[in-house]
């Protein structure tokens, strides 16, 4: 019993050779999806950064539209920024294209859609719908406080 567990023999060279050749094709199928990681990699970072521009600008307008002493204007109004949210863009930053809509839907009542583009992704981007009324606790405290030219061309 004791010779089978401990062969003297070794490892022949056609073992050697296999376990090299799979060991090689295990290799190169990690190198092949490098190319396609990096790009998934970044795919996420702009999504990612573009989300974070959706939720900022999206909350902005909503509560504008919602303070009753502001005018609302309907339209499609377009503005290009950085994720950063600096006037310039800073290492690594990247820039967004935000398209915001307003249409009345009803009594002070309005849809309000952004749409968020970066280059390389005009069509579909991300995008996010809601419908927003008047409330009368987002009045401005103290008078009111017209923010009509920050809500429709993006001074906020």
């Amino acid at each position: 019993m004791f010779n089978l567990i401990c062969n003297k023999k070794g490892l022949s060279m056609v073992e050697v050779l296999i376990a090299l050749f799979l060991t090689m094709i295990g290799v190169m199928a990690l190198i092949s999806m490098q190319p396609q990681g990096w790009l998934l990699s970044g795919r996420s970072d702009y999504l990612g950064r573009a989300a974070e521009v959706l939720h900022k600008e999206l909350e902005t307008k909503e509560a504008l539209i919602m303070n009753p002493c502001n005018t609302v204007t309907e339209g499609t109004f377009n503005k290009n920024i950085f994720a950063s949210g600096t006037g310039g863009a800073g290492t690594g930053d990247a820039p967004y294209t935000v398209q915001t809509t307003i249409a009345l839907v009803g009594t002070n009542t309005w849809r309000l859609s952004i749409r968020v583009t970066w280059p390389g992704n005009n069509v579909v981007g991300v995008r996010e719908s809601v419908v927003v009324t008047r409330q009368e606790y987002f009045r401005s405290p103290v008078g009111c406080v017209d923010n009509s030219q920050a809500l429709n061309w993006g001074i906020l």
